[in-house]
């Protein structure tokens, strides 16, 4: 049975979204659906294929570095001009920046999306874990 439940808006603090998603490769497409459609609602666009190849990057590392059956993608509007992109799982280990050789196939996951990001971290809660990158970014020139 595949749990999904619909996207969610915050009704306090920072405007955000979330949802809740299987751990499984096809859940990805669904994610980067969310980051894009919030960061067009709030006219940062030019970002949304920054922010859906890193919310790519971090579902991918849920599913191939634990065993969670669900994980919650959160994208908060932090600040004007900033966005916050969030993965939750249920794991607590902690995630780690590999070295891979030139010709691996996989690997560079965290080395991508430090790349892109303005910078990038992880919270360890009791049971689970958040892995985060923020972006800064303009609205767009038509909003202006």
């Amino acid at each position: 049975m595949t749990t999904m439940t619909a996207a969610r808006s915050s009704a306090t603090g920072a405007p955000g979204y979330s949802e809740i998603l299987p751990c499984r490769p096809e859940s990805a497409r669904r994610a980067r659906l969310l980051v894009s459609t919030a960061l067009q609602t709030w006219g940062f666009s030019a970002c949304a294929d920054l922010g859906t190849l890193i919310v790519s990057e971090l579902i991918a590392n849920v599913v191939t570095h634990t065993r969670c059956r669900l994980a919650r993608v959160t994208i908060t509007r932090i600040e004007d001009g900033a966005v916050r992109i969030a993965v939750a799982d249920t794991s607590r280990s902690v995630p780690t920046v590999a070295s891979p050789a030139g010709d691996a196939g996989s690997g560079r996951g965290l080395l991508l999306v430090d790349a892109l990001s303005d910078r990038w971290g992880y919270r360890l809660h009791r049971s689970s874990k958040v892995v985060w990158a923020e972006l800064s970014i303009k609205a767009d020139e038509a909003e202006k």
